[in-house]
């Protein structure tokens, strides 16, 4: 791989955050048998194949992409700007699996991104993201569900696919020793990156920081190994509790139309949303290093993909004041400055995001072909139009490349 094509000398990409959709088996092709009706399920209703989890049919997730049409790439950029009605996004779900085989098989994928001037991309999960918080009734079929998924990632897509389509298999940290078990596989068959969700760990014995010494085999394997872990925007619950604070505190279910007591609707409202927005990211930033784990593990590397960059800046304020009460090896807003990079939204200021990160930190990710995201990678360019051709390099090419390539 080079940095700029030698044709062109156009500037080449690596892109960290790609997607593709799912197939109907993504979650029960290496299934255990025994787990059939537990964990996530496709069931037809209505005559249409859909996720279902503990006999509920999910709300937000209407059912595989193979099924269920999918919106083309960056058909929904407007409307996450503001500039759409709500009627315009629903109307864009319109394109048929058949049509986009590079949605679903690694091979046509190449064949895109060569058009796309795409030398490498780690690829993340659409609905795998999502779905975690509703298996934690059941920790065994959670556990079995992101087992059988990243080996679903490893047949369909590959962990180092001809070292250019990078899988990100999904490991939750519900049980210590399986998380630990489940890197311990990934690694042993090539991943460069994992995926972990951005909110508490939720275990049998309740809720657990991410960076609690019960964890540390994980962690530890992957500082060693030279893994990135990355924390890709999904659905969390760590804040639910709030929806009770927002009714009996501000009135919410009355000016959302909701039913007094029905707290779990108010999750929904977007009040909560916008409360919530960038709440959770911050707080599970805060916390892997307010509870050490980057002074216990001196090697590991972290990556927010597809958590946008708003919250930086007072996430780094918070930390400042962290370290005024010492203790701490090194400040800790410099800990997180050399463990962790940042993928800003596609409609974010990236120079906004330099005063604060250094231009090491910061990474590219198109989202593609996702429709919020750019209708291709290449459109991000724009973005640091007003950086040096060295700074440019560095954002959408070498930082992506040295996390997946480490030298030492």
């Amino acid at each position: 791989m080079t940095s700029s094509d030698p044709a062109t000398g156009a500037l080449r990409l690596f892109d960290a955050d790609n997607h593709y959709w799912e197939t109907s088996d993504a979650f029960t092709r290496f299934r255990d048998p025994k787990f059939a009706d537990r964990g996530v399920q496709i069931r037809e209703i209505d005559g249409v194949a859909r996720y279902v989890v503990d006999g509920v049919q999910t709300e937000w997730l209407p059912g595989p992409a193979d099924v269920h049409p999918r919106p083309l790439p960056g058909a929904f950029l407007d409307y996450f700007q503001g500039g759409t009605s709500r009627d315009v996004f629903l109307s864009g779900f319109t394109e048929k699996a058949a049509d986009h085989p590079d949605w679903f098989e690694r091979d046509a994928r190449l064949k895109v991104m060569d058009t796309q001037g795409v030398d490498a991309t780690w690829v993340f999960p659409s609905q795998g993201v999502v779905l975690e918080p509703l298996l934690h009734t059941d920790t065994e079929a959670a556990v079995e569900c992101y087992r059988a998924f990243n080996r679903w990632i490893d047949d369909q897509w590959g962990f180092a696919y001809q070292d250019r389509i990078f899988g990100v298999p999904f490991i939750t940290l519900c049980d210590p020793d399986e998380a630990a078990r489940e890197l311990r596989w990934c690694a042993e068959h090539g991943a460069r990156v994992v995926n972990i969700r951005h909110g508490a760990a939720v275990t049998r014995d309740g809720n657990r920081s991410p960076a609690d010494p019960i964890f540390d085999r994980f962690w530890g394997l992957a500082a060693e190994a030279g893994i990135v872990v990355a924390s890709h925007d999904g659905s969390d619950e760590t804040y639910t509790p709030l929806n009770q604070v927002m009714d009996d505190v501000w009135g919410e279910a009355h000016m959302a139309g909701i039913a007094p007591g029905d707290t779990n609707r108010l999750g929904q409202s977007s009040t909560f949303a916008g409360l919530t927005k960038h709440r959770t990211v911050h707080d599970f930033a805060y916390v892997l290093v307010a509870h050490r784990l980057f002074e216990r593990f001196p090697k590991l590397k972290f990556a927010y993909i597809e958590n946008g960059c708003a919250w930086v800046p007072s996430l780094l304020l918070a930390l400042d004041y962290l370290g005024h009460g010492g203790g701490f090896s090194t400040n800790p807003r410099d800990q997180f400055i050399e463990h962790c990079w940042v993928a800003p939204f596609v409609e974010e200021d990236v120079r906004e995001l330099a005063r604060h990160l250094p231009v090491e930190r910061i990474l590219f990710g198109s989202d593609w072909p996702h429709g919020e995201g750019f209708p291709a990678p290449g459109d991000f360019l724009a973005n640091v139009a007003d950086f040096s051709a060295a700074e440019q390099q560095r954002i959408m090419y070498d930082n992506a490349r040295e996390l997946t390539f480490p030298t030492g």
